[in-house]
């Protein structure tokens, strides 16, 4: 869904490189990117990367500012011939001055390389006896906690959606906290996710149960990693002059109605993205269930996508019918859950596998009636 996408590979020879991808992009024109190169050696990224610009700078629309993105460019040339000007701009790139330095790449490689993590094999009795004693631990570790490359240690979201909260928000003693902890248990790192979360990469096992504690006490425990409350939401109105409509109270609302723990165990993972206008900042495109705030006749509305998705199988969610007033989303939405729980075809099928194995016309029919059946 970028501009410009690299994908880190390896090739048959075991060296890494990127795959290309041009032209992907959300807002008032989705697309999803197309890939110009399967195989790009490292030392050649900078210079193939200008090559993509320049060419972009060449032909670019500058007429219209709604299509002066370079997915517009692709769109209008098509994939073959973008592909082959870009090819012939890097033939003369190639090799120049824009050649990445080895010595520059091992630098890189050097500041970003993981820490030196000791052994810590007695993590795993202690983290089989912590989750038969606690419930609430067992049920965070195994939402929010991801194996690392190595066994004695992992990797920990802190997730920033409290039932009931707002999506990514955390106050200036819970960041103090974070920042402690960080130092504490996860070796100084932290990551922020583009979901709206923390990450510690790297937490023995045997410190679990300690970070649980810490976290708990300032309610930074919520255990619900990729299910239906860790929403994605931008600003909207309340906060952004760009917004047609409000996002932060309707995903307010949406955690509330599905907080229950065993609610969401049952839904599983179903990933909700908000946007409180066109520009698509709360990236409801790529959600399995996308919701778009409007402005219609002066007032707000919600339009709502179904079967997007961020991730390798990416897919543009499609609009499923007409909007909903701010008062009926979260009704909307527990329509479309409970007809998810009702046509899967195990427990173990995700929305999204349901969804595209389905596709929109049981959600239809139960947000907006059969169609057929009122024809009738």
């Amino acid at each position: 869904m970028h501009d410009i996408g690299l994908h880190l590979k390896k090739n048959d020879k075991g060296e890494l490189g990127f795959a290309v991808y041009v032209g992907g992009g959300q807002g008032r024109t989705p697309l999803i990117a197309k890939k110009i190169r399967d195989f790009l050696p490292e030392e050649d990224l900078l210079s193939y990367t200008t090559a993509i610009m320049r060419v972009y700078n060449l032909n670019g629309r500058r007429d219209n500012k709604y299509k002066a993105r370079i997915k517009i460019l692709v769109h209008e040339t098509g994939v073959e011939e973008l592909t082959r000007q870009v090819e012939e701009e890097f033939s003369h790139l190639q090799g120049s001055e824009l050649k990445l330095p080895e010595q520059d790449i091992a630098a890189i490689g050097a500041y970003f390389a993981p820490p030196e993590l000791p052994d810590r094999p007695e993590g795993w009795a202690q983290l089989a006896g912590w989750k038969k004693a606690d419930e609430g631990f067992a049920r965070w570790v195994g939402q929010n906690v991801q194996p690392n490359k190595h066994p004695d240690y992992g990797m920990v979201t802190i997730s920033l959606k409290p039932i009931g909260g707002i999506p990514g928000d955390a106050s200036d003693v819970q960041m103090d906290a974070i920042a402690d902890l960080a130092e504490e248990f996860g070796h100084d790192e932290i990551r922020i996710s583009h979901e709206q979360n923390v990450i510690f990469p790297h937490v023995a096992l045997a410190d679990l149960e300690p970070l649980y504690r810490a976290l708990t006490a300032h309610g930074l425990e919520t255990a619900n990693a990729g299910l239906i409350t860790d929403i994605i939401a931008c600003p909207g109105l309340d906060y952004c002059a760009l917004a047609n409509a409000r996002s932060i109270p309707v995903a307010q609302e949406i955690s509330a109605r599905f907080g229950a723990p065993e609610r969401q165990a049952e839904i599983g993972e179903l990933k909700i993205k908000i946007s409180g206008c066109i520009n698509a900042c709360g990236h409801h495109h790529v959600g399995h269930i996308g919701l778009l705030g409007v402005e219609k006749k002066g007032a707000e509305l919600y339009q709502i996508t179904l079967g997007g998705s961020g991730d390798e199988n990416t897919s543009i969610g499609e609009i499923i019918g007409r909007g909903f007033e701010p008062n009926r989303v979260t009704d909307a939405i527990e329509t479309i859950v409970d007809t998810y729980l009702g046509l899967r075809s195990a427990k173990e099928e995700t929305f999204l596998e349901a969804y595209r194995r389905v596709g929109p016309q049981p959600f239809k029919d139960a947000l907006y009636g059969d169609a057929k059946a009122e024809a009738a």
